[in-house]
Order: structure tokens, then C-alpha cells, then sequence
């Protein structure tokens, strides 16, 4: 399927606050070095960098679960980049690279926002080892990256600490892939949603494919925004080790190309995240490299050319 070319913008959102590890705010500049601007204008896209976003000034706060760790600051980079991504989804494809996985408690909102603005169903396929469905009661690492979902889907728990949601996202447009960690709080709200959640297990039995075909055709249905967050975390650590929640068990190569090239044929992908690069941890640049060549995939880089139809 052949699609126009896209009017590609790169923000850089360098937050770690809300990871157990330093080194994510490294991921920018890693995407950067691994040259994801140019792999991607490569393809015939047009690419402007908007540069690196500042968090807002950071406001006292105060929430009874002492395990909560730089709640004011991550609170601080959510304004600021929910307000950012409602602005740069006015036009073309935005890509906001992070930063830990916390990024999406900004980026999500700001682009549900836009997407009630144009009257558009609004969509979001997770890719993560993680749900990220804590609370700010249940989380006990006090890691907010492992809130944002929660936040997003509309869960009270946020209620005045986190910025008031302009629009909750439904849960049942929310699906996620490539599960494999979850822990027991996590495990017990994620009973009561109506996500769509596919672990390691359901894509070991159906496949990638089938799978995330069933979900595109319900976006397509829709006439849907869909955004993909991709957590580097939802790769097997084996080829992406520049990653400070590494889960072994994920997705393969091939699989996770497979996936890239789907979602670039249904046309349907209108954002993407890139988050928790660490490239402290990675091994020359290998992890950053990978992102750069599923980022060309999902933006239709091909071994063939298969509007042509089938090969023999």
C-alpha cells in the first residue's frame, strides 16, 4: 500500500525521573547519533526537529504513599509535554523521544485532546514488557513510570496531583502487546478493564499478526487516530540490551519488524513515542541502531516492494 509522505517532528523529552536508573535522559541524544532523522527522510519524509522540551516549574505536592519518588518533577515534565503535544499534533506526525515510559502520561493526553478536537476516535497501542497500570496508591517502587496508563485511562487515583486529564482515553481502545511482567496490583485492576491486552503467551499461541490485525481493522472501522507507544523493554534484551527494565521473553527481530511493517500498511499510525533508550547500558549503540531500523519499518522501508502483490 502506498501512502504520502509524511511531516515528520521529533521532540526530544528527556525525563528520567520517573525510572529506577539513570541514563534515559541519554535516549534523545542516542536517536540522534544513531541518525533517526535521516533514516527517516530517507524514506521520502519530510523531518523538522523541534528540539528539546523543558519541564514546567515544578510545584510542591504531596501524596500519603511514601514510596513515591520525584513526584513534583515528573508531574512537571507531564504539563509541559501534554500541552506540546496537543500543539505539534495540529499538523503532520509527531515523535516524541524519550526519556522514560512516564513521557506517555503527557504525550497521551495532549494528543487525545487534539484528536476530540478534529472529532476523531482516538487509539493507542502499547507496546511495553509492562502494563504500567499502577496507581499512586499501589505502586510500591514509587517509580511513576509505571503509572502512566492508569493515568491516562481515567483511574481517580491522579485526582490533583497529576494534571486534571482533557480527555480521558476509552480503555477499550487501548491495546496492549508484548506483555510479559506484571506485578500483583497490576495483575488485579487489570481484571476490571476493557483493554485489550495480549501477553507473551497469546502471541506465542496466535502470533503477532493475527493479533494486531484484529486490532487495526477495529481502528479502521472507526475511521481512528491510532498512537504507538513503544517501550524499548517490549524487545527481548538478547538484541535491544539498552534498557533499564530489561524482561526476557519478548518479541524477536523478525517479529518485531513484522509488527512495524503492519502498522506502516494500515496507515493508520498518526504518533509515536520512543522511550527508555538507555544507552548507558547499551552495547556501541546497538539498541539505539535497532529503534532507528523498526522506526524505518513503520515507516515503510520494505525488502520488496509489496504494493506489487504477492512473489513467487
Amino acid at each position: 500500500m502506498l501512502h504520502p509522505p509524511l511531516d515528520c517532528k521529533i521532540l526530544a523529552v528527556p525525563v528520567q525521573e520517573g525510572a529506577g536508573r539513570m541514563g534515559c535522559e541519554m535516549g534523545p541524544a542516542a536517536f540522534r547519533a544513531a541518525d533517526l532523522a535521516g533514516a527517516i527522510t530517507e524514506l521520502g519524509h519530510s523531518v523538522r526537529d523541534l528540539g528539546t522540551l523543558l519541564p514546567a516549574q515544578p510545584r510542591r505536592l504531596h501524596h500519603d504513599n511514601p514510596a513515591l519518588e520525584h513526584l513534583p518533577e515528573v508531574v512537571a515534565w507531564i504539563e509541559a509535554l501534554t500541552q506540546a503535544a496537543y500543539e505539534a499534533s495540529a499538523e503532520g506526525f509527531p515523535i516524541f523521544v524519550g526519556g522514560d515510559h512516564s513521557l506517555a502520561a503527557g504525550s497521551i493526553p495532549g494528543l487525545a485532546r487534539r484528536a476530540q478536537a478534529l472529532g476523531k476516535p482516538f487509539f493507542v497501542l502499547w507496546l511495553d514488557a509492562h502494563p504500567d497500570f499502577h496507581t499512586l496508591e499501589s505502586t510500591t517502587s514509587g517509580h511513576l513510570h509505571g503509572t502512566p496508563v492508569a493515568y491516562f485511562t481515567g483511574l481517580k487515583s491522579f485526582d490533583g496531583i497529576f494534571p486534571p486529564l482533557p480527555v480521558p482515553v476509552d480503555p477499550q481502545n487501548v491495546c496492549m502487546m508484548g506483555i510479559r511482567s506484571v506485578d500483583a496490583a497490576e495483575r488485579a485492576a487489570l481484571r476490571e478493564t476493557e483493554m485489550t491486552i495480549h501477553d507473551m503467551r497469546a502471541i506465542d499461541d496466535h502470533g503477532i499478526a493475527p493479533l494486531l490485525s484484529a486490532f487495526l481493522k477495529r481502528v479502521e472501522e472507526a475511521d481512528g487516530l491510532l498512537h504507538v507507544s513503544f517501550d524499548v523493554d517490549f524487545l527481548d534484551p538478547s538484541i535491544a540490551p539498552g534498557v533499564g527494565t530489561p524482561v526476557v521473553g519478548g518479541p524477536t527481530l523478525r517479529e518485531a519488524h513484522l509488527l512495524m511493517e503492519m502498522l506502516h500498511e494500515s496507515g493508520r499510525v498518526t504518533s509515536l513515542d520512543l522511550v527508555e533508550l538507555n544507552p548507558f547500558l547499551d552495547e556501541r549503540g546497538r539498541t539505539a541502531l535497532l529503534m532507528v531500523d523498526l522506526v524505518g519499518s513503520l515507516m515503510g522501508r520494505s525488502i520488496l516492494d509489496r504494493s506489487k502483490g504477492t512473489y513467487r
